[in-house]
């Protein structure tokens, strides 16, 4: 699955992030998050290329479970998961290279 550019329109429950195989990447943030959209091209960039990594998109705010499953804070934040487990987090990444070295660790 490539680079989701939209949120979906209805977030997976933690317990099925939690039986996800493979790598996936979880985008917590909003379409109008300033942070999340300068940060929209550089995700794509280190995805665009991975058919291999999952990418789910899910709009987050305040009483939304998945996001306070993860204790997501700030936007966006990036949950990289191998078969469902936490292996690395970003959150508001600033360049292209941590987005892409993450998801090369991830995949590899």
């Amino acid at each position: 699955m490539p680079y989701a550019a939209q949120h979906l329109a209805q977030p997976p429950s933690r317990d099925d992030v939690d039986r996800l195989s493979g790598a996936t990447v979880v985008e917590f943030g909003t379409p109008w998050c300033p942070h999340c959209l300068r940060a929209q091209p550089l995700i794509e960039a280190a995805l665009k290329d991975r058919p291999d990594v999952a990418h789910i998109k899910v709009e987050d705010g305040p009483g939304q479970p998945l996001g306070r499953s993860f204790r997501v804070k700030l936007w966006p934040t990036l949950v990289f998961l191998k078969d469902g487990k936490e292996v690395a987090r970003l959150v508001r990444p600033q360049g292209g290279q941590e987005v892409l070295d993450a998801v090369r660790a991830l995949a590899a």
